[in-house]
């Protein structure tokens, strides 16, 4: 006959295998959490990177197109008129991005202009925090725009498309946004030549840049650019000279 063998309850018997089974769900918890921080750092890395990538692509257009612009009219610039040499098409339209995605660049000159996808006459012109000035608000004009890869000669493939947008500075009294510097317009020329000369925002225009990057990544760059002026302090017309006054970085 088979003889049985009766056990103790309180027998540790089979205790190693429960401490091995949870030494290695702890094991196994770390190993995820370390895994799932590797990720999120590789994650954060690469925003970083890619936001850095912007910013410097943005404020290299504004090197890049600020001697374009002293070279050409800027009441042709800010009337849409005259554009760079580094554009790819007509300024409206949507546009693929290289980093994936597309961008519609009717809509977003819209919404700088005015907020909104579509602009009327009467958001032009209405005051809002961003927009205080009014009729002096900027009509921003795409200047220039496109694929960063088309116009950089590095070897590196950066996914950035990059705008240059180009308004009238804020500070002028004119009334008129797609001129630069006219007399104010309050300003009777038959009774008060002098008047003409009174508009501070003569020879001063504004330049928005941003640059589009992969997974939705965007940088703002805006600057001050103004013409050398002469010791009346009226802007150059011959030889004319323009530099960047101002700038800062926005999102």
């Amino acid at each position: 006959m088979p003889v049985f063998t009766q056990r103790s309850l309180d027998s540790d018997q089979g205790i190693a295998l429960i401490v091995t089974l949870m030494t290695m769900t702890l094991i196994l918890a770390l190993g995820l959490a370390l895994t799932l921080t590797t990720i999120t750092e590789s994650r954060i890395a690469n925003n970083l990177r890619r936001a850095a990538q912007a910013r410097y692509a943005a404020d290299a257009m504004i090197e890049r197109v600020v001697p374009e612009l002293a070279r050409v009219s800027w009441d042709d610039v800010l009337a849409g008129v005259a554009k760079s040499a580094f554009t790819d098409g007509a300024p409206s339209g949507v546009r693929i991005l290289p980093g994936g995605g597309h961008l519609d660049l009717t809509g977003t000159t819209n919404l700088l202009r005015c907020g909104k996808n579509a602009c009327s006459a009467a958001d032009m012109v209405a005051r809002t925090d961003d927009r205080p000035w009014g009729a002096n608000n900027p009509v921003w004009q795409p200047y220039a725009y496109g694929p960063l890869d088309t116009l950089a000669t590095s070897a590196f493939d950066v996914p950035i498309y990059v705008i240059v947008w180009v308004g009238d500075d804020p500070a002028e009294n004119d009334g008129d946004p797609v001129h630069d510097g006219a007399p104010p317009s309050d300003c009777d020329l038959q009774a008060d030549p002098v008047c003409a000369d009174g508009n501070a925002g003569n020879g001063v225009i504004v330049l928005v840049a941003t640059a589009f990057g992969a997974d939705g990544t965007q940088r703002t760059v805006t600057a001050t650019v103004a013409r050398e002026r002469n010791a009346d302090g009226k802007p150059v017309d011959d030889h004319p000279t323009a530099d960047v006054v101002s700038w800062r970085e926005g999102r």
